[in-house]
């Protein structure tokens, strides 16, 4: 043992423990360090400590953020769990042995951009790959192209036309990993490298980045296996959780705001009404970072998304790689709309609302808990979610009056009380 200081194996152990975005723990890790806030998750018992209670309780409300429903003991509760099941140190050989590590918010390497999230930052970023970490520091030349899972031909087309002139700039092209428009941007940037102007008297930069959902012990969606290997190989994979996280619904929520605050603009190149990507784009307007949109054809509900933030003056229309160079010079910062709600008086939603639309964040993660098939007690699902047993019980009730939840002689089970959604984007074969 010992090969690891102890902030590392401590902010280790925490990103096995705190969700992403969990405000209390980010709080109480500022306030005691990560090797306090480690130590008296794992070994205090009974009633948080009154000063750190009190510590964190203002310091949320210095943020805007409620002491009722982010107290410490709260957070104490959930995370205890799942702390007798961490093992840091095990997590930081096995991503050392995968070509990996850690990055610490001490690290050069450290996204600056992070520090537009405030309590929403990383604990630690986890790593795998082989380009310069370095690049992960400046958004200046980090562009982050998103949209739809289920991307037709025009909107791969357009998105391997924008990374080609990006690229042809030595810009880096950060996306999520995921099937249809992530993809593309990927494997556009992995074939195309970057003009001897844009590199001369340097190394070539990384030219893609992975922003993960799940823990980078394995490869997620499975279908694009081999492209994110070949991203590990020529860039980089990032990750705030630990390894053997599963990419949960709320996982994949708050990948986005990684997306975001790590590049200097983000571009949606065709999204629906609801899809995902203008949550990033969303979270890329409220850190002031530039946002553009490609337009599609009126009668596609796969650029419905982009019309809707061109039309409610939420991102600058792209139409080819010079506007999308020219994007990096404006200086507006627009307001953007709520990405889940449709916006005022346009009395219409092309989508129909999801069974989950309208959760609380406990009862979402309880909800990404419940399995399908094989039933889980109170207790797993306390250590699944992270959230405290006060939380499952009065969630599980609430899911169960909504149909989503049924409980059974062994356990919980997930219910669809609209039916399963079936799985969009999904490469095609043959």
């Amino acid at each position: 043992m010992g090969t690891y200081s102890p902030e590392a194996t401590a902010r280790a152990g925490l990103t096995h423990i705190i969700e992403p975005n969990d405000q209390t723990g980010a709080a109480l890790v500022q306030i005691a360090g990560a090797v306090e806030a480690y130590r008296l998750i794992r070994e205090h018992r009974g009633a948080a400590p009154a000063s750190e209670q009190q510590q964190v309780a203002e310091l949320l409300d210095a943020h805007g953020a409620s002491r009722a429903t982010l107290r410490l003991d709260a957070g104490l509760e959930r995370w205890r769990p799942r702390a007798a099941l961490a093992d840091p140190e095990s997590d930081l050989k096995l991503m050392a042995n995968l070509g990996g590590g850690i990055i610490l918010p001490t690290d050069p390497e450290w996204p600056a951009g992070f520090e537009a999230l405030e309590l929403a930052s990383p604990l630690a970023l986890w790593f795998r790959g082989t380009a310069e970490r370095s690049i992960l520091h400046e958004p200046a030349n980090l562009v982050a192209i998103v949209g739809s899972r289920d991307a037709t031909e025009y909107g791969r087309t357009i998105t391997a036309e924008l990374v080609h002139d990006l690229r042809a700039r030595g810009v880096t092209i950060v996306s999520g990993g995921a099937y249809g428009i992530d993809a593309q941007a990927h494997q556009a940037a992995l074939a195309d490298e970057p003009t001897s102007a844009a590199t001369e008297g340097s190394t070539p930069p990384a030219p893609t980045i992975a922003v993960m959902a799940g823990g980078l012990n394995r490869y997620y969606p499975v279908g694009n296996d081999e492209l994110l290997k070949s991203v590990q190989r020529h860039g980089l994979l990032i990750a705030e959780v630990a390894p053997g996280a599963t990419p949960s619904r709320w996982r994949f929520l708050q990948r986005n705001r990684l997306i975001a605050a790590i590049c200097a603009a983000t571009i949606v190149t065709e999204a629906r009404w609801r899809s995902g990507a203008l949550s990033t784009a969303h979270h890329a307007a409220e850190m002031g970072r530039e946002v553009g949109a490609v337009p599609g054809s009126v009668f596609s509900a796969n650029s419905a998304g982009c019309h809707r933030l061109i039309r409610e003056g939420a991102a600058t229309l792209i139409t080819d790689g010079a506007e999308a160079i020219e994007l990096f010079g404006l200086g507006s910062q627009r307001p953007i709309p709520d990405a889940g709600q449709p916006s005022p008086g346009s009395g219409k939603d092309p989508a129909q609302g999801r069974d989950y639309d309208g959760l609380a964040i406990p009862d979402l993660l309880l909800l990404d808990a419940l399995p399908v098939r094989t039933a889980r007690t109170v207790d797993q699902l306390a250590i699944v979610a992270g959230l405290g047993i006060g939380s499952i019980l009065g969630g599980l009730s609430r899911l169960a009056s909504q149909g989503l939840a049924e409980r059974t002689p062994n356990g919980w089970i997930r219910r669809f009380p609209q039916g399963r959604e079936p799985q969009r984007g999904a490469p095609h074969h043959g």
